[in-house]
């Protein structure tokens, strides 16, 4: 079926672009939710004479989604689950757990924004895509933990992973003088 975009959307087009899509996602999804319209000659004249207002309308919620974006970039999310000794969650964590959290930090987030491809079943800081707008979107941090002193240490492994790399190379290399040592010890007795 082909329609007209009424707003940019990020896998289709951009407003005003005629597109091919299927007949379900039209019907279902776009068309009700007020994304597009029907591609035929009176709908064609009418996204003619409302393509300002539509374009106006676009531009502020992409400034308000930019606004949004600006207020959680850098944020750290903390969710907090029972796991195993080997850090997988008894459940998982999806979208509605992550927009739950963004919204108790004051900002409109909905479930549907938060691209997530599968669950996180793992404890750990996980990067997740926010997509607020077509045109804006952001790498949020989301920290699961079995408690909010697990969740500190994880944000500070993140933030500083150096640190961490130096005390695992530190613990693998063995000292220089302790191999010498057992090699002439072999060398001797042979």
């Amino acid at each position: 079926m082909e329609i007209i975009l009424l707003e940019n959307l990020e896998k289709f087009g951009n407003i005003g672009d005629i597109v091919e899509v299927k007949n379900g996602f039209a019907r279902n999804y776009l068309i009700p939710q007020g994304k597009a319209l029907r591609a035929n000659n009176e709908n064609k004249a009418e996204f003619e004479s409302r393509k300002a207002d539509i374009e106006k309308a676009n531009k502020a919620k992409r400034g308000t989604a930019e606004k949004i974006a600006a207020g959680l970039d850098g944020e750290f999310f903390v969710l907090i689950r029972q796991a195993g000794e080997d850090g997988r969650l008894y459940g998982s964590v999806n979208a509605r757990d992550i927009a739950g959290e963004i919204v108790k930090k004051e900002s409109e987030v909905k479930r549907n924004q938060v691209v997530l491809n599968i669950p996180i079943k793992n404890l750990g800081v996980h990067t997740v895509k926010i997509s607020l707008h077509a045109e804006v979107s952001l790498e949020a941090n989301v920290i699961v933990a079995r408690s909010k002193a697990e969740a500190e240490e994880a944000k500070k492994e993140f933030l500083n992973p150096a640190k961490k790399n130096d005390a695992q190379e530190a613990a693998e290399a063995p000292a220089p003088a302790e191999n010498k040592a057992e090699e002439g010890d072999q060398s001797v007795t042979a």
